[in-house]
């Protein structure tokens, strides 16, 4: 049985209070569920929410993360550094990084590298553009974002991996893939894994789905067979939406 997940990646929302509050009620409210319920806040307030939630089942993780160990980087943060405050999760190559920070494959396998040498687990995000779903080419995109920079990887590092695919087009625009559609891309996905691994690893792979995911169409996107659970934004920040959705797994 595959690893279900519901993450909830607050991106640059929510100061410290807010954190904590929204932390506190979620730990209140939390529902009995074998899904991993997992959330992303800010850099700053990554320490807090460790604390927080140390007596809870809720995981954190961070947004992002530099590949270097150390050094001249301004405004980054190492894997070392996360691992230090009691982060172990991370999220790499985020729509919003790769379109907003310039981050191509090349960097996020460096990112990837770096991650799995810490024993850290990466949620690893891709998708298409909309222009390229318009074009018919979102099947050689989406596998060539595998390929790039996870391909590379022994079969026994998959087991730190989760994979998270985000239609770009469906992120905080208000549209979402069909359930069909989300199900037809996650099939190619464990697809493409399986021809470049085997089967047996491409079946254990939990593969998410993120794309204004909403306590609405939840339920009907997490029923198809392939889809593992969700990558949560905007709807991840309040309380009852986010757990809503952790119940529709």
């Amino acid at each position: 049985m595959r690893t279900q997940i519901v993450a909830g990646n607050w991106k640059m929302n929510k100061n410290l209070e807010e954190t904590e509050a929204l932390l506190s009620e979620l730990s209140a409210k939390v529902p009995d569920t074998k899904a991993e319920i997992i959330v992303a806040p800010t850099f700053v307030n990554l320490a807090t929410a460790v604390r927080s939630l140390q007596s809870s089942v809720i995981q954190v993780a961070a947004q992002n993360m530099h590949f270097a160990e150390n050094g001249a980087f301004t405004g980054e943060i190492s894997a070392d550094m996360l691992l230090n405050i009691g982060v172990d999760n991370v999220i790499l190559g985020h729509s919003e990084r790769r379109s907003l920070f310039g981050e191509e494959d090349s960097l996020l396998e460096k990112k990837v590298n770096t991650a799995l040498a810490r024993k850290m687990r990466v949620i690893f995000c891709f998708g298409e553009e909309l222009e390229e779903r318009k074009n018919n080419n979102h099947f050689a995109v989406v596998a060539d974002q595998l390929k790039n920079a996870l391909f590379h990887l022994e079969a026994s590092q998959w087991r730190q991996i989760v994979l998270a695919y985000e239609p770009v087009w469906a992120i905080g625009t208000g549209e979402t893939a069909t359930p069909e559609q989300a199900q037809e891309m996650h099939a190619f996905i464990r697809k493409t894994i399986g021809e470049a691994y085997d089967h047996e690893l491409a079946e254990k792979v939990t593969i998410l789905y993120g794309g204004s995911v909403k306590p609405g169409n939840a339920a009907e996107i997490f029923a198809k067979p392939d889809v593992d659970g969700g990558l949560i934004g905007g709807a991840s920040l309040k309380c009852d939406d986010f757990l809503a959705i952790v119940k529709a797994i």
